[in-house]
C-alpha cells in the first residue's frame, strides 16, 4: 500500500455548493477506478441531474477501493465503513439553501454497485432510486423492513458471461433484491464485466422513467 487512505473525493458537474434543490444523481466506481472512471456514463445519460462522482477512500493498485484491500467484498461488514462515509459526506454539505440536493439516484459498477445496495440498506429514506451494473449484494443480512417498506425502483443489469462476479453473490442477488424493491433486472448476452450500449441505453431510459418524490436529507 503505497498511498495513505483518503478521505473521499468528489468531482461534480457543478459547484457542489449551488445545488439549489436539483436532483443528485452520485456515482460509485469500481474496484481500482477513480472517481473519473463514471463520468462518461453520467454525461451520456443526457439528465437534468447534477452528476456528483465520488472516489473511494482506500487505494488499491491503480486506483482506490472501498473495501480494505484483503476483506471479501461480498461481506456487508468490508462495505458498510464506505457507506457510512458516503452518508457523511451528504451529511457534510451545507445544510440549507443553495448546497441542500433534491431528490438523490445512485448508480455504482461493480464494488460500487454493491456499495450502493448497502447504503439503500443502511439509509433507505435516503435514496429515491439505484442502479446497479455487475453488482451484487453483500451475503449477511440484516433487517431490511424498512427497505422492503419502501421498494425504491433499481435497475440491476449485468453480463451473462461477466468472470469477476461470484455466481453465488449473482443467485443471492436474484433472490434479494425482488424482495425489497421494485426491481428491474436486465441480462446482457456475452456481456463481460463491464457496460455495454445496451445497457447503457436501458439505464437512460430507466432514470427519466424515474419520477418519484424528493427524499429529502435529514438534518446533519
Amino acid at each position: 500500500m503505497d498511498r495513505p487512505t483518503d478521505p473521499l473525493h468528489a468531482v461534480s458537474t457543478r459547484p457542489i455548493d449551488t445545488l439549489e434543490g436539483r436532483p443528485l444523481l452520485l456515482l460509485l466506481h469500481g474496484l481500482g477506478a477513480d472517481e473519473q472512471d463514471l463520468l462518461p456514463v453520467g454525461a451520456a445519460l443526457g439528465l437534468e441531474d447534477a452528476v456528483v462522482s465520488l472516489r473511494a477512500p482506500l487505494p488499491w493498485g491503480p486506483g482506490w477501493a472501498w473495501a480494505p484491500v484483503g476483506q471479501d467484498p461480498t461481506r456487508r461488514a468490508s462495505l458498510r465503513p464506505a457507506a457510512q462515509a458516503v452518508l457523511d459526506w451528504l451529511d457534510g454539505l451545507p445544510a440549507a439553501g443553495a448546497g441542500t440536493p433534491g431528490r438523490i439516484r445512485l448508480l455504482g459498477f461493480s464494488q460500487g454497485g454493491a456499495l450502493a445496495l448497502t447504503l439503500l440498506r443502511l439509509a433507505p429514506q435516503r435514496f429515491a432510486a439505484a442502479v446497479v451494473l455487475a453488482g451484487f449484494v453483500p451475503e449477511e443480512q440484516e433487517d431490511d423492513a424498512a427497505l422492503a417498506a419502501r421498494r425504491p425502483p433499481v435497475l440491476w443489469g449485468r453480463g451473462d458471461a461477466d468472470p469477476v462476479i461470484p455466481v453465488a453473490a449473482v443467485e443471492r442477488t436474484a433472490a434479494w433484491l425482488p424482495r425489497v424493491a421494485a426491481a428491474e433486472v436486465r441480462v446482457y448476452p456475452g456481456l463481460t464485466h463491464g457496460i455495454s450500449q445496451d445497457e447503457l441505453a436501458d439505464v437512460r431510459a430507466f432514470l427519466a422513467d424515474d419520477t418519484p418524490e424528493a427524499a429529502p436529507l435529514p438534518p446533519a
